[in-house]
């Protein structure tokens, strides 16, 4: 028996302006009118399932239920509650692949929904790709479009290098070794210059600042060079007052060493380093390998040094863990001395547990300082056999001869 005239004039035009609860209710009414067989001529007609519509009638013998389109608690689960350790997961597929605006806390991946939900299938978890997309929406990642730098070509070697970094941070994490990533911010003017963002102030009050940030070499600057331990969710700025050369890096890292990393690891007998491929600590600067001999050779480390490709610095976790988050510290206030610049950067903390550390440096660091060959040949240098001159370890001079 198929459906009347009648009826699907009466109900079908009726259901698109209906929520979803009067949908069922009208559809169930419809089916009791019917009788014998209705539920099952009013589901082929809707389109809703017999199931529903049986509940639906039982519910019209019920008191009703206000505004409320379904009872508490009804309605799919999210995912990530369906399938315990699913968003875990995710986040550690696009964890090696995460691109970052050092200056912002936003993050974007470079991996296709498609891709990583076939990821997630191998890992054991049902997702479909447009669920991966709302995960990644509720994780802080949004789509984002290709864009130019001016950091420089890929090297055909980047994604190599990248996977070849990211095995040896992830083996030292597990051994419970310490891995540091260091960079160094981008300088400040200090005094009354406008700083990026808004804080809040008495209304009709902003914090007065100069019109114009004229570059003038007699204005003073500081130079935050930062050390983000990734294991222990820790930083450690030293913040500069001269310039920014490898033996100001160096020192960097070993005040950083000596305020918190022997501290925290005073047992452990080597050392990882990520670093940018240029800048003071470039692998390219034969002061910094020289420089780095020296720190080795007090502390008796064995220090690992992985350099990103050329090109890809913004993506070094120094950058989206630490430096981000002091920047949004700042925001909207003007560093009109050294001190509040420590300060600042010091009373840096997040929700994950992040805390940072900073001292000021008042030493001077001289630049264009060169280094003979034979003080290049006087190191305790071994490249790995994986870009040698991206990935190398630096130990004591008196073990060059047990090598």
């Amino acid at each position: 028996m198929q459906p009347t005239p009648s009826f699907e004039k009466r109900l079908l035009p009726l259901l698109p302006h209906l929520n979803e609860r009067q949908k069922r209710l009208a559809a169930a009414l419809e089916a009791k009118t019917f009788g014998h067989g209705g539920v099952s001529q009013v589901s082929r007609a809707t389109g809703l399932s017999r199931v529903t519509l049986h509940k639906a009638i039982r519910e019209l013998k019920k008191p009703s239920l206000g505004m409320r389109v379904r009872r508490s608690g009804g309605g799919r689960k999210r995912e990530a509650d369906r399938q315990p350790g699913l968003t875990k997961t995710l986040s550690r597929l696009v964890e090696s692949s995460t691109r970052g605006d050092p200056m912002s806390s936003l993050l974007w991946t470079c991996k296709s929904t498609r891709e990583l939900a076939g990821a997630l299938e191998k890992e054991g978890y049902a997702v479909s790709h447009p669920t991966v997309a709302v995960l990644l929406k509720e994780m802080g990642y949004s789509l984002q479009a290709n864009q130019k730098t001016l950091e420089g070509t890929d090297h055909p070697d980047r994604d190599r290098q990248f996977h070849y970094l990211n095995h040896c941070v992830g083996r030292c994490l597990k051994e419970g070794l310490p891995v540091i990533s260091v960079d160094t911010k981008k300088k400040e003017l200090i005094g009354r210059y406008h700083n990026k963002g808004e804080t809040w102030q008495p209304k009709g009050e902003p914090e007065k600042v100069l019109v114009h940030d004229f570059i003038d070499p007699e204005i003073p600057k500081a130079i935050p060079y930062g050390v983000y331990d990734v294991g222990m969710n820790q930083g450690w700025v030293n913040v500069g007052c001269d310039h920014d050369t490898a033996t100001f890096a160096m020192e960097s890292i070993r005040r950083w060493w000596r305020k918190m990393g022997q501290p925290v690891y005073p047992h452990t007998g080597s050392l990882l380093i990520c670093a940018d491929a240029g800048g003071s600590n470039g692998y390219r600067i034969r002061l910094w390998k020289v420089e780095l001999q020296k720190f080795v050779d007090e502390t008796g480390l064995a220090v690992t040094v992985c350099h990103l490709p050329p090109g890809t610095s913004k993506w070094n976790k120094v950058e989206h863990r630490l430096f981000s988050h002091i920047s949004m510290n700042w925001r909207g206030r003007p560093l009109v001395s050294h001190e509040v610049v420590v300060k600042l950067i010091g009373a840096t903390k997040t929700k994950t547990g992040l805390k940072v550390k900073a001292k000021l440096d008042k030493g001077k660091y001289p630049r264009k300082i060169k280094v003979s060959d034979e003080e290049m040949a006087s190191l305790n240098i071994q490249p790995h056999e994986f870009h040698g001159e991206w990935n190398y370890t630096i130990r004591p001079k008196k073990q060059k001869s047990g090598k």
